[in-house]
């Protein structure tokens, strides 16, 4: 799909509502992704990340995974070499000054991205959105700690962002309409699809996701099951293309006790407790597939359960 029509005012910015430039703050999993689908639709893309070579790691991810979507007939080389062009590393977060739009994709750690909107005080344009990519963290909480909380947005793409169709969004108590709706076309400029969530603990998606997985890690804990027996359960017995321990390794462990746990602060029902063997492991900093163990061991030729 086409990008927004991009055209230009008198000060060389884009017109209110038209998002032109994009900066992406975070060059992790979620970030490159987003990177990579912006870059595809059109968007120059400013990457930033407090490490050089997380940037140039992002940028070989982002290839080799247009590289899949060319052999697979879903983009052309044009299309690839125009999208990767598209993409520039941002060292400073000075360097945002003249995006549209800058969406926070770092760690889903609430001290880490309040720190991040905190710094960019002063360096974003004044009608410039600002947006997080969280799934989980409240979008007024955040969007407190900006100068123009109105022009705040949580925009929460699902992983991998390159194939996933969904994109929650979610309005702070002080986004206008305005935000929302600019938001909105950007997103569904991107090929994507929203759905509307209210500013409520994990939102939708994880709200009902990341409670089954603490459930199935609880079903291991208590013996009931194996690994392999609980993720061929879910697969063959739930039609799920992937088992709910084979998904909390591939969304990283960390990442699932982090919903957890704004789950449980937030609502305050026990049904939300994380599961003390979540807990273990991610103590013990196995992870899933970004540290090669998890309720998996990836370091062979094919992964093996741990438990």
């Amino acid at each position: 799909m086409d990008a927004i029509v991009k055209t230009k005012n008198a000060t060389g910015a884009a017109p209110p509502g038209i998002i032109k430039r994009v900066g992406v703050i975070g060059a992790g999993q979620m970030g490159n992704g987003i990177a990579h689908v912006c870059a595809l639709a059109g968007y120059d893309v400013l990457l930033n990340d407090l490490k050089k070579d997380a940037v140039e790691k992002a940028l070989d991810s982002i290839k080799r995974n247009m590289v899949r979507q060319v052999s697979r007939g879903l983009i052309t080389e044009a299309d690839m070499t125009g999208a990767v062009g598209r993409i520039r590393y941002a060292p400073a977060l000075e360097d945002l000054g003249d995006c549209d739009i800058v969406i926070e994709a770092a760690t889903e750690d609430e001290s880490i991205k309040r720190k991040i909107f905190v710094d960019l005080k002063g360096k974003t344009r004044p009608d410039a959105i600002l947006a997080s990519n969280t799934s989980s963290i409240s979008i007024t909480r955040l969007a407190s700690t900006t100068v123009s909380p109105e022009r705040f947005i949580g925009i929460h793409f699902m992983n991998p962002v390159p194939v996933m169709q969904l994109v929650e969004l979610i309005r702070g108590i002080a986004t206008e309409d305005d935000t929302f709706a600019t938001s909105r076309k950007f997103v569904e400029s991107l090929g994507k699809q929203t759905a509307v969530s209210e500013d409520f603990p994990a939102f939708i998606v994880n709200r009902i996701l990341l409670p089954m997985i603490n459930e199935a890690i609880y079903t291991l804990y208590e013996g009931v099951g194996s690994v392999e027996a609980i993720d061929k359960a879910m697969r063959l017995g739930a039609n799920h293309p992937m088992g709910p321990l084979e998904l909390a390794d591939f969304i990283g462990l960390d990442t699932c006790l982090s919903v957890m746990q704004v789950l449980y602060e937030g609502l305050a029902d026990s049904k939300y407790r994380p599961c003390p063997l979540l807990v273990k492991y991610v103590e013990a900093g196995w992870l899933g597939r970004k540290t090669q163990r998890g309720f998996y061991d990836y370091r062979g030729d094919k992964p093996v359960p741990t438990r």
